[in-house]
């Protein structure tokens, strides 16, 4: 299953959610220009639904086109053009696509595949130099579909506390986590360490085609208290702000969800997880990571036992071929 839940049609919003945007369809107010940062009423509904991540106020909620648009906001806004940010490895490709164009560098820490995927820290404090402008985090994980545990992220704050750097937190997946672990957002931990959250609701409420997320600013320090907010604000009006039809239907999509029908999507996806990785793990020269949460499985390719193949992407392509099995390589190495 990839980054869209949608796309063979078996999961689908349950009817509070269509029916929240079949309303806004009727609103005049629906039709036009908003504020750049999105509506107050539906900030506030935002703040609210965010309150797990700590104390969120409507100022602190900026509304943006999906979650991708989140990111590029946070990572345009906290770097320079010959900064660098940190990365986790393997990871979202969006940031590296972002930060080429802006001049930004990647740098890449690494992620432990025996350890479920949590954070290298020893890596990732050994990356960390006077150009790093922010680590992005996350959790849940795209694509390793792990989630950390309140120790390990405390353990990843006190890193970026030391090093005086920010963090991006990428929770688009928050609360999609399988039985036995338990999701914190890792704002709702800081105590000094500023974060900018990126979520929005295209996978918990599968729909990523009505493109609505947000960025929400913690900063117990007011680290961010000039700079930082003025930017993002500022950059809100290159959109014009986010779709006011989604907007309008956003208040009663966070608050009349059913919790019946959260439970449900997750139920059904630790299931086909748990069906794929007992699969997978039969076939000789594979090896899958059980994923903790999200909707993504690492599998390590043992090339040993390929010889046919020069490298893990021809592998994945021949997949594709003769087998209509899309995968995208790691390009992670696996002692």
């Amino acid at each position: 299953m990839g980054g869209d839940p949608t796309t063979f049609g078996n999961l689908n919003p349950p009817d509070q959610v269509l029916q929240a945007v079949r309303d806004s369809i009727e609103l005049l107010k629906s039709r036009s220009y908003g504020p750049g940062k999105g509506h107050q009423d539906v900030r506030e509904a935002v703040a609210e639904y965010c309150s797990h991540q700590g104390p969120v106020t409507p100022d602190d909620v900026i509304l943006c086109s999906g979650c991708s648009h989140a990111i590029e906001m946070a990572v345009t806004v906290l770097a320079d053009a010959g900064q660098n940010i940190l990365v986790p490895r393997p990871g979202f490709l969006i940031y590296r696509t972002l930060s080429e164009g802006l001049g930004i560098e990647i740098k890449y820490y690494n992620l432990l595949p025996d350890q479920q995927w949590i954070v290298d820290l020893e890596d990732l404090e050994n990356q960390i130099d006077d150009k790093t402008a922010a680590i992005v985090i996350i959790n849940p994980s795209n694509p390793c579909g792990s989630v950390y545990s309140k120790e390990h992220l405390t353990e990843i704050l006190d890193v970026a506390s030391r090093n005086c750097v920010p963090i991006i937190a990428d929770e688009i997946y928050e609360h999609m986590v399988f039985s036995g672990n338990e999701y914190h957002a890792i704002s709702s931990l800081s105590t000094d360490v500023p974060v900018l959250s990126c979520g929005g609701i295209t996978k918990r409420f599968l729909v990523p085609g009505w493109r609505m997320g947000w960025v929400i600013i913690h900063d117990r320090q007011k680290i961010f208290e000039k700079e930082v907010r003025e930017g993002l604000n500022n950059m809100t009006t290159r959109i014009l702000g986010p779709s006011t039809l989604v907007q309008r239907a956003l208040p009663a999509i966070l608050q009349l969800t059913p919790q019946s029908f959260f439970d449900e999507v997750l139920l059904f996806l630790e299931s086909q997880a748990k069906l794929a990785y007992e699969a997978l793990r039969r076939i000789p020269g594979l090896r899958p990571v059980m994923p903790q949460g999200a909707m993504y499985m690492m599998i390590q390719i043992k090339m040993s036992l390929f010889p046919q193949f020069k490298s893990e992407l021809q592998f994945v392509e021949r997949l594709m071929s003769e087998q209509s099995v899309f995968c995208l390589p790691g390009k992670v190495n696996i002692k």
